[in-house]
C-alpha cells in the first residue's frame, strides 16, 4: 500500500477541491515516468517482447501533453502492472513503476508509487550486500531529477509517506 488512509489535499487537483494546479500534476507526472524509465531496463531485460511497461511510461507523458485522456493513461499503467504480476525480483518492480507513472494522470500521489518501485527495483538487482546502498544512491538520483516547483512538495511526501512506501526514502 502506497496511498495513505487519508488523502493529501496538496495532491488533489483544484478542480477537486484541493490545491494541485494542473501545472504541478504533470510535473509530478513527468517525474514518476523519468524515476520509472530510469529502471525500465531492469524489466525489459527479462522480457524484451512485453511493451506495457514502456507504453506506459509514454502515455504518462502524452498525457501531460494532452495527447491521451487520463483514462488511457491509467489503463496503459493497469497493464503494466499486469505485466508485474506473475514476476519477481527487479523486473516486477519496474514494471511496477511504470505502472505507477501512468496512474499518476489519475491520482497524482502515485508519483511515489512510481519512485518507490524504482529503488525497490534497483535493490532488487544488485548484489545483496550492495542491495540498500544501491537503493540509496537511486533514491538520490530520483532527487536530483526533481523539477523546483514540486521538489519541496515531494521531499516531505517522502517524509510522511515513507513507512507505508517499505522506508526506501531513507537516502
Amino acid at each position: 500500500m502506497i496511498l495513505p488512509k487519508v488523502r493529501d489535499p496538496r495532491f488533489i487537483t483544484l478542480r477537486r477541491g484541493g490545491s494541485l494546479t494542473d501545472e504541478n500534476h504533470h510535473l509530478l507526472a513527468l517525474w514518476a515516468a523519468t524515476c520509472a524509465e530510469h529502471v525500465l531496463h531492469l524489466f525489459e531485460a527479462e522480457h524484451p517482447d512485453d511493451p506495457r511497461p514502456r507504453e506506459a511510461i509514454a502515455h504518462a507523458r502524452a498525457w501531460t501533453r494532452g495527447e491521451v485522456r487520463m483514462m488511457q493513461a491509467r489503463a496503459a499503467g493497469g497493464h503494466a502492472m499486469g505485466a508485474a504480476r506473475d514476476l519477481r525480483g527487479a523486473a516486477r518492480h519496474a514494471a511496477y513503476a511504470a505502472g505507477q507513472a501512468a496512474v499518476v494522470a489519475h491520482v497524482a500521489a502515485h508519483e511515489l508509487g512510481a519512485a518507490a518501485y524504482a529503488i525497490k527495483a534497483v535493490r532488487a538487482a544488485a548484489p545483496k550486500a550492495g542491495a540498500a546502498s544501491a537503493g540509496r544512491r537511486e533514491c538520490r538520483w530520483q532527487r536530483d531529477q526533481l523539477p523546483a516547483p514540486i521538489r519541496e512538495l515531494v521531499l516531505d511526501d517522502q517524509r510522511l509517506r515513507n513507512d507505508i512506501c517499505w522506508s526506501v526514502f531513507d537516502c
